[in-house]
């Protein structure tokens, strides 16, 4: 088992490297002329349910990879925090217990600050610029930004664009003074929530219904799939359609791993990450208004539609949390998002 005090420390320092990885493979031991007969395993864990669009993506993930790599390469998924949390998963990925994993971007605080621009409320107003932003040559130098800590970055994929849920209709940020709201593990989402008034609290995606329910919390931000496939309208009366912000994941590798697999393999692989991740994503934005509408016909839950106006006061109320993370995030790398 990993020593998490000893990755916990490093991750604090910053001074993690990637560790030497055995290939998780069936039938034992591996040299040179047996690395052509193994089966290569590639455990894949996330939380989210497998009706969102990460979980859809993985699974398109898995069957291609087994499709091209019949009895070679065996793709195992873990939705919904089966095998762990997101927390978890990249202690395990850093220490090769996991080979790949898909974890908010927000999860990353304590690596890097560069993914912080994912954060910003109201930078990104639909999803097809933060692609656009992603495909950029800014946006592409982030996948390489923490392979040194363990994690090798090869996709972005979409969940889509976030709206808050509260116990109140929220038309203006003065509506969400003293509000208790769940947060991802992000100091950005802490600075945005604490710049309207609200008192924000970090919690796994897992433990967010219960809080809501009893009242440990009183309100969260999450994309439309989300809020369905977790059953948040269950609990929450209202929910504000602000698109505020962005919920994406990483797609990542441990180095040593993806570098131990044969060329051919590591490259089929790669296309076939490639060819989910523009299948997934492309289907993000279908995959949450479903799921809207589902939101909207249950009954239990009243959409609130702000207007321009409102929705103006928002922007000016958290716009201050921008200038807050310009010298963590980077000037030239908000302009280069804001630019699109």
């Amino acid at each position: 088992m990993y020593n998490l005090k000893k990755f916990r420390g490093a991750i604090r320092t910053g001074s993690l490297t990637a560790t030497a990885m055995v290939l998780c493979a069936c039938g034992g031991a591996m040299d040179g002329g047996q690395m052509a007969e193994e089966t290569y395993v590639i455990k894949f864990p996330h939380v989210t349910a497998p009706g969102t669009p990460k979980g859809r993506t993985a699974e398109r993930f898995k069957e291609l990879v087994e499709e091209r790599f019949p009895d070679k390469v065996t793709v195992e998924v873990y939705p919904s925090s089966q095998l762990m949390n997101d927390d978890d998963s990249l202690e395990a990925l850093a220490f090769g217990e996991i080979q790949m994993i898909a974890v908010s971007l927000s999860k990353f605080d304590r690596l890097t600050q560069a993914f912080q621009i994912f954060d910003l409320p109201f930078l990104f107003p639909d999803l097809t610029t933060v692609e656009a932003f992603q495909a950029s040559p800014a946006g592409q130098d982030l996948l390489n930004v923490i392979s040194d800590k363990g994690f090798l970055g090869l996709a972005f994929w979409h969940n889509g664009m976030k709206q808050f849920s509260g116990p109140m209709p929220l038309r203006l940020p003065e509506n969400a003074e003293g509000l208790k709201f769940r947060i991802m593990e992000s100091d950005v989402l802490q600075a945005q929530v604490q710049a309207i008034g609200g008192n924000p609290q970090k919690m796994a995606l897992g433990e967010v219904y219960q809080a809501l329910q009893t009242g440990a919390i009183d309100a969260q931000e999450n994309t439309w799939s989300n809020i369905f496939s977790s059953k948040f309208f269950e609990v929450q009366p209202y929910v504000m359609e602000t698109n505020h912000g962005y919920i994406g994941y990483f797609v990542a590798v441990n180095p040593d791993f993806w570098l131990s697999l044969p060329t051919d393999i590591r490259t089929g692989v790669e296309d076939a990450l490639n060819e989910a991740t523009a299948w997934g994503n492309a289907q993000s934005e279908e995959i949450n208004q479903t799921a809207r509408n589902n939101v909207a016909e249950s009954g239990r839950s009243e959409i609130v539609n702000l207007n321009d106006e409102e929705l103006s006061v928002w922007r000016e109320t958290m716009a201050p949390v921008w200038q807050q993370f310009e010298d963590q995030i980077g000037a030239e790398r908000i302009a280069a998002a804001a630019a699109l």
